[in-house]
């Protein structure tokens, strides 16, 4: 058995990592808060003008079509993996990595590269596949113009030939205790596959086509501004679970610990009583 002050200096240790820990917890259930309304408040929006685009789009002939709606034969994926800059949040940056290299072996006959958004994919990925660019810088900042950047030179990327199809990889918010880990093409876009909608009667002012072209550019920024906010209340989600497990651990840890000092305490207690008493025994022979 470990002696007594040992176990003091590990009660000592599990308990500082456990304020620590708790800390971490209450600092990502603040943070959580205020990502969670503006990916709510956000994301009927986003869906919304998606929607509405590939309605649009799947009415356009193949002259009058986007740039960006162009279909044709893949040889290079680009994929955009979307991971924190820090960790200690659970699986949430593991099951992105995993699903990105689930994604790019779908694509063994391809050319694959990847635009990492958040240091930890960059530092997973960057081993075995080209990654193009480092995007972590976003979170420091993160706003819709930051990202819009991020976005036209994804776009500049399809257009030029550089990529024939962009995938996003990202954790998909739920609640706190649930990300869903989400695979969505970014381009090129893909047009609505239901007939009634893509059939609608609109009226168009001005044409059609300068109505598309506007639209996707706004459209395609704000699906990966979206993306990108679904990642970030998703990794403070993470995070606070994380960090709510890790201080129950600390606390069951620490109570036994204390149960393991008491009985040690208890038992060189008894074996103090035993030598005094043997020493008076000695004494009165």
């Amino acid at each position: 058995m470990a002696n007594l002050k040992e176990i003091r200096n590990r009660i000592s240790s599990v308990s500082s990592t456990m304020q620590i820990t708790s800390a971490m917890k209450m600092v990502s259930a603040a943070k959580l808060k205020k990502a969670q309304d503006a990916i709510t408040a956000m994301r009927p929006y986003a869906d919304k003008l998606t929607e509405l685009l590939q309605n649009l789009s799947a009415t356009l002939d193949a002259d009058s079509g986007s740039k960006f709606a162009e279909q044709r034969e893949v040889k290079t994926v680009l994929i955009v993996a979307i991971t924190s800059n820090r960790g200690l949040c659970g699986a949430f940056n593991a099951n992105i990595i995993k699903q990105t290299n689930l994604l790019a072996k779908s694509h063994a006959d391809k050319k694959v590269s990847v635009v990492a958004i958040g240091k930890k994919a960059n530092d997973a990925l960057s081993k075995d596949y080209e990654v193009l660019s480092n995007e972590s810088a976003v979170f420091d900042d993160l706003t819709f113009d930051n990202v819009a950047q991020i976005a036209e030179r994804l776009m500049q990327k399809f257009h030029d030939g550089s990529a024939d199809k962009i995938e996003l990889v990202y954790n998909k918010f739920k609640n706190a205790a649930t990300q869903i880990v989400t695979t969505e093409q970014f381009l090129p876009i893909v047009p609505s596959s239901e007939g009634t909608n893509a059939n609608q009667d609109y009226i168009f002012e001005p044409s059609k086509v300068e109505i598309v072209e506007t639209l996707i550019p706004k459209s395609l920024k704000t699906q990966l501004f979206k993306a990108i906010r679904d990642s970030f209340a998703s990794e403070h989600g993470a995070r606070m679970t994380a960090m709510h497990k890790a201080t129950d651990n600390a606390t069951e840890l620490r109570d036994q610990l204390k149960l393991t000092y008491n009985k040690a305490r208890q038992a060189a207690i008894t074996n103090e009583i035993l030598e005094i008493v043997g020493g008076a025994e000695a004494l009165n022979n």
